[in-house]
């Protein structure tokens, strides 16, 4: 198959039929060793089984040796899983008690990120596997034997067979982008103080590049440890800078914009191109940090004195004085700076972990300092709830392998670890999905057992053809089976099953029409608790948490507004504030239901509460979560200086305006059963007041304009539907379909 010219194989077989040899060499060597070369049956069935279930069922995404590497890590939890199962499978009240367990963790592990997800259906499989006859403690030497061999195998060949050159990294990703970011920042600390159209296009790609959904599963910082976590806030925080940098306006007046504002962009790009030597395993970017920070407190001193409520009076003593334009351009300046430090700490804790050199503020950087099992506490509290698509799918599948295994052990369904396997491996996350693959499975599973009925009748009981015919099947069904679908896959999978059996035990023609009856019961149970738990999967889900998203940052944005109006400081660090920590759960229960929403296909039509909502911009509604969080951190530290009457109730105002707007499209992505409809502005016309000029206002009161000015244009870029947003555009909302 390699052999042939390039081009000539379609690249979804190619890459199928990578994945298939390894395990195809594997499963076949290590259950024909066993079956024929010492004897052992018990060691062969779990030799071929274990090298099936980390290779061919679970999904876990990378190249071999990063597939391997898994694999290593992931050897004692397979022990324990057969020894585990073996012991309790002698009753079946206490092997339905063993599956409810270790079937809600193994899938509840999925919050791990993509390698743990792409494990768990393996390791599910390697519990069912000894939980069903024959009830035999005795062979549980035999069976860790063949376990053993058949992973060890695998764990080889993943490293060494048809190996796969990497993708880039996410470090590697970051890096590029931390250099487009400092190119930028260099353009606009000289004349004409302005990106070149090929600047801000590759700005753009380069925080398009940095995007979840756009980096390969094996490269997405998605873990709940300090370096994954930190990556993330890497990548986060360096899309934020590029897309400031790219929206930083021209100078005001005769162009000269400053030297200390040139200082500040130079020392933003010293620190980005600093930054991204240290994620390219250079030296620590301590020396650029303090320089920024220092040339920030410089701007920021400059232009925190408030404006003369008469033109042209003296300033007296204390900071110049100077004008809105410069105020404004000043606020955004320090913006950039701001991101560019949180960049860099991210990149240094990434990089170095706790022996981070750069100094560490709190709030955002909350995990720096937490241990890896607290860190993973976290994670899994935070999704321990019926809210996060996490425990909904752990439950849902916990549920179904349990009724699986009752069902099975009362009334002594033949084979019926076949049975739960089909549980297993038919339930999806939407009511119709489920019933859309189970359809495509029958079919596929009728179609394997007529084959396979006239297959052993044919050969009878000469065990060298099915030897024989093993390795070629296995090679066809791992290799079809992904490209051409759940049907495909089952009718394969049912001739090799028989193919397996019939070498264990007296072959006959009924073992295909017992395979057909285990995988109807199998999908039945799972079509019913697809049906009790959470139909519709990730689809309503999504529209709950971004709502409930939306909400909390309403709260923060009327008390930030009033804070700042006030001059009152944060009480505490930002995550020790109720309405920070609810903002960030709030974005943390989006954030999975998003993932999860991406994998499942729209499959509901019509009207109602129930009905998606495709034109809805879903990324923005995440982004203006994480605006919110980052810009109240910002405008509360350090202690904000009053406002003066002017600009305090212009601030307070417009954060009042902002908040409504966000319940406003908050209702329309989760409306309520009396929830009115209205034509509205997309943009509220009273939001004008984005270019007011209070006299007396300080620098402060231009940064929280610009916080707020960003929030309204992430509120209107949620809608994706319809003509660009203006001050007289008009949309339905809240309506029950359209935000």
């Amino acid at each position: 198959m390699w052999g042939a010219p390039a081009g000539r194989i379609p690249a979804a077989y190619a890459a199928a039929g990578r994945r298939a040899v390894p395990v195809t060499v594997v499963a076949a060597t290590g259950f024909l060793l066993f079956r024929y070369g010492l004897g052992l049956p018990v060691a062969a069935t779990y030799a071929l089984f274990s090298a099936v279930a980390l290779g061919g069922l679970s999904k876990i995404p990378g190249t071999g040796r990063q597939r391997a590497a898994t694999a290593l890590r992931a050897l004692p939890v397979c022990w324990l899983l057969v020894i585990v199962g073996t012991w309790l499978s002698v009753r079946t009240w206490s092997a339905v008690a063993g599956m409810l367990i270790v079937g809600f963790a193994l899938a509840f592990s999925a919050v791990g990120g993509p390698r743990p997800a792409g494990t768990a259906p393996g390791l599910q499989l390697l519990y069912i596997l000894p939980s069903f006859p024959p009830y035999d403690p005795g062979s549980l030497g035999e069976r860790l034997i063949g376990t053993t061999t058949g992973l060890a195998l695998l764990i080889a060949a993943e490293a060494l067979i048809l190996p796969e050159p990497p993708p880039r990294s996410y470090r590697e990703r970051a890096s590029r982008a931390v250099r487009t970011a400092a190119h930028c920042a260099t353009l606009l600390a000289a004349p004409p103080y302005a990106l070149t159209g090929k600047a801000g296009e590759d700005a753009r790609e380069a925080g398009a590049e940095l995007r979840p959904l756009t980096v390969p599963e094996a490269e997405r910082p998605a873990g709940p440890g300090l370096r994954h976590r930190a990556l993330a806030h890497t990548g986060l925080a360096t899309r934020t800078l590029l897309s400031r940098l790219a929206r930083l306006t021209t100078p005001p007046g005769d162009g000269d914009q400053g030297p200390r504002v040139t200082a500040v962009l130079r020392a933003v790009a010293n620190l980005s191109t600093a930054t991204a030597d240290s994620l390219g395993s250079g030296p620590e970017p301590v020396a650029a940090h303090a320089d920024l920070v220092a040339a920030r407190a410089r701007l920021a001193a400059t232009s925190a004195g408030p404006v003369p409520a008469v033109a042209g009076a003296a300033s007296g003593p204390g900071p110049p004085v100077l004008p809105p334009a410069v105020l404004r351009r000043h606020a955004a300046v320090l913006e950039i700076a701001d991101a560019a430090l949180a960049m860099a700490t991210a990149a240094d804790l990434a990089v170095r972990g706790r022996r981070v050199a750069v100094p560490v503020p709190p709030g955002r950087f909350w995990y720096a300092r937490s241990r890896a099992p607290r860190l993973w506490w976290y994670r899994m509290r935070g999704h321990a709830g019926r809210r996060s698509v996490f425990f909904q799918n752990a439950v849902r599948i916990a549920l179904a392998l349990t009724a699986a295994r009752l069902v099975a052990g009362v009334d002594t369904l033949p084979h019926g670890f076949w049975a739960t396997l089909a549980t297993l491996t038919l339930t999806r996350t939407t009511m119709d999905e489920t019933w859309s693959t189970i359809r495509r499975a029958l079919g596929g599973t009728l179609a394997g057992a007529l084959l396979s009925a006239g297959l052993l009748a044919l050969v009878g009981a000469h065990t060298e053809i099915y030897a024989a015919v093993l390795p070629l099947w296995m090679l066809l069904a791992f290799t079809l089976g992904p490209v051409k679908g759940v049907g495909w896959a089952q009718g394969l999978f049912t001739v090799l099953v028989a193919l397996v059996f019939a070498q264990l035990a007296p072959p006959t023609w009924r073992l295909a029409e017992v395979r057909l009856l285990d995988v109807l019961v199998g999908s039945m149970i799972g079509a019913v608790f697809g049906l009790l738990a959470w139909p519709r999967g990730a689809h309503d889900e999504l529209r709950r948490a971004a709502a409930e998203l939306l909400r909390r940052a309403a709260e923060i944005v009327v008390a930030t507004s009033a804070d700042v109006a006030a001059g009152r400081p944060a009480a505490a660090t930002p995550l020790e504030v109720s309405g920070h920590r609810s903002l960030h759960q709030a974005v943390i229960l989006a954030e999975s239901a998003y993932a999860q929403f991406q994998s499942e296909p729209t499959l509901f039509g019509g009207q109602g509460r129930g009905a998606p909502l495709p034109g809805v911009d879903w990324q923005a509604a995440l982004i203006a979560g994480h605006h919110t969080l980052w810009g109240s951190e910002r405008l509360l530290e350090p202690p904000p200086v009053p406002l003066g009457p002017a600009a305090a109730e212009s601030a307070g105002g417009l954060g009042d305006r902002v908040a409504g707007r966000m319940l406003l499209v908050s209702a329309a992505l989760d409306p309520g059963c009396d929830t009115p409809a209205a034509l509205v502005p997309r943009l509220d016309p009273a939001l004008a007041g984005f270019g007011a000029e209070p006299p007396g206002a300080p620098r402060l009161y231009y940064a929280t304009v610009a916080w707020l000015s960003a929030l309204m244009t992430d509120l209107a870029r949620i809608p994706r539907a319809g003509p660009a947003p203006g001050p007289a555009t008009t949309t339905a909302a809240p309506t029950r379909n359209t935000p």
